[in-house]
């Protein structure tokens, strides 16, 4: 990767490189000692933190909490699911020493809570009054990826939030699915501005151990599918499996019905490679770590006083007013190289005041995803900034969309859908019988997934783009990071 300081590649012609350069040059990452893993630096945490927040509310108004669980699952207890142990068997970590000495049974780390949380829950079930149990975690789990690594995207620990609910009814959990799910979306199109292809997953892609998984799909500006998050009903294969019973209503005791779901900073490398541009981030406003940075112009020192006061002076304005601003009055750096900085870092909106603004009682914004400047007068500063942003906002949404829809393509014949896979990728939408084997050649022949599933609607059913039997089911195939 190039030293320089800016970003040395466009984005249309080396995405790769690209997304490296910018996750590391704006200083959200930096690679860590140990292959496969990466350190989050203070304005990559900070996004975190705000996706964080907002998502934590949301879970805490439907009745949510948090709680935490070790991270060392006893090996027993990772076995007690079968199938879900079997799944995640290839991406173990696992303790085997305590200083110098062997341990009794060896431990995973956490490749993800069901296993040492139902552990516990098994304890604290008792009754149907207990019930329904809706806890959250915020935490890290741990991975064996060690090739094909991706800042955000596919790392060997990666930060996540995971709940995991426990019910009365089938019925009760199906609900928390789907009331999940929806808040998902709302949250990735509304505030990460990122269109979502929402489905089931086919048994074959299905969280291992779920009765069936619920996933939201996001299309990348290269013509790939991410997962940005995923909601699954466990049935009561966990509950059988850890003995996670209830005395009912109707003094009989029941297995348990639950769910688990969550996202992970997987929505942070999304937000950077649907919205950043070859100068580098394009941060949605409402994930923001600055929503406006302040920049003084001075080049003559009878001037400086004056700008550098009145500037300080809008910068108290916007942060009164609640906006999460900077004032950046650095010795040493041009307004040039600073405008280059604040732009790779991705803030919204740039406040240019120099001399002649103040003359003129006038404040120049620049909009940094388009680069506009809107000349405003003084009073209007704070209105200005407001309706800014929430353009910016839209713009962003829009132009997702845009995106997204220009990768999303149909093909009710095998040859269409192989050659739209090869020459175009994206989202290719084609009828699906439901046999595995299809999936399984499809997927071997074209290298494409079935990403999500979602119910025909059409009144008469299409033969499935494989084998030409009957479909109720539309498939989104595609390949994926």
């Amino acid at each position: 990767m190039s030293k320089e300081i800016g970003v040395t590649v466009k984005k249309e012609e080396d995405y790769s490189e690209w997304y490296t350069q910018v996750v590391l040059k704006s200083e959200l990452v930096d690679y860590a000692s140990a292959k496969g893993f990466m350190v989050l630096r203070p304005y990559g945490y900070v996004i975190w933190e705000n996706i964080q927040g907002i998502l934590d509310k949301a879970f805490k108004r439907l009745g949510h909490q948090n709680a935490y669980f070790p991270s060392l699952i006893p090996e027993s207890l990772l076995r007690k699911e079968a199938k879900h142990f079997s799944g995640f068997i290839p991406e173990v970590f696992w303790v085997n020493e305590a200083g110098n000495n062997k341990i009794g049974e060896r431990l995973a780390a956490r490749p993800t809570s069901e296993a040492i949380a139902y552990y516990s829950y098994a304890k604290w079930v008792r009754s149907w009054r207990d019930l329904p149990l809706l806890l959250n975690c915020w935490n890290s789990v741990l991975r064996a990826e060690i090739k094909s690594t991706k800042p955000f995207i596919r790392t060997s620990e990666f930060l996540w939030q995971e709940g995991h609910t426990v019910h009365e009814s089938k019925e009760d959990a199906a609900s928390e699915v789907m009331t999940i799910l929806r808040l998902y979306k709302d949250f990735i199109e509304e505030t990460l501005a990122i269109p979502v292809v929402v489905g089931s997953k086919s048994d074959r892609e299905k969280f291992v151990g779920a009765l069936y998984t619920m996933s939201l799909e996001s299309m990348m500006p290269d013509g790939k599918a991410l997962q940005m998050g995923t909601s699954h009903h466990l049935g009561q294969n966990f509950s059988k499996a850890f003995g996670i019973t209830f005395l009912g209503k109707d003094k009989q005791n029941h297995f348990a019905w639950q769910t688990s779901w969550g996202v992970s900073w997987r929505l942070i490398g999304a937000t950077i490679m649907v919205h950043g541009d070859s100068k580098g981030l394009v941060i949605p406003p409402k994930i923001a770590p600055i929503q406006i940075v302040v920049i003084p112009i001075v080049f003559k020192k009878e001037s400086s006083a004056q700008v550098l006061e009145r500037a300080s002076l809008f910068y108290k304005t916007l942060t009164d007013a609640g906006f999460k601003a900077v004032y950046d009055d650095r010795d040493g750096y041009t307004p040039g190289w600073k405008f280059h900085e604040w732009e790779l870092k991705g803030v919204p909106i740039r406040l240019e005041l120099g001399p002649r603004d103040i003359s003129q009682s006038q404040i120049t914004l620049v909009s940094r995803d388009d680069g506009e400047k809107t000349v405003i007068g003084e009073e209007l500063l704070v209105d200005r900034v407001t309706s800014m942003l929430d353009e910016i906002q839209s713009r962003l949404k829009a132009k997702a969309k845009k995106m997204s829809e220009a990768y999303t393509s149909e093909a009710d014949s095998y040859e269409s859908l192989k050659q739209i896979i090869k020459t175009k990728g994206g989202f290719v939408k084609s009828p699906w019988c439901g046999d595995q084997k299809c999936e399984d050649k499809i997927k071997d022949e074209t290298g494409a997934d079935i990403r999500v599933l979602q119910v025909n609607s059409e009144e008469k059913s299409p033969s499935c783009v494989y084998c030409g039997q009957p479909s109720n089911q539309i498939a989104y195939f595609g390949k994926a990071y």
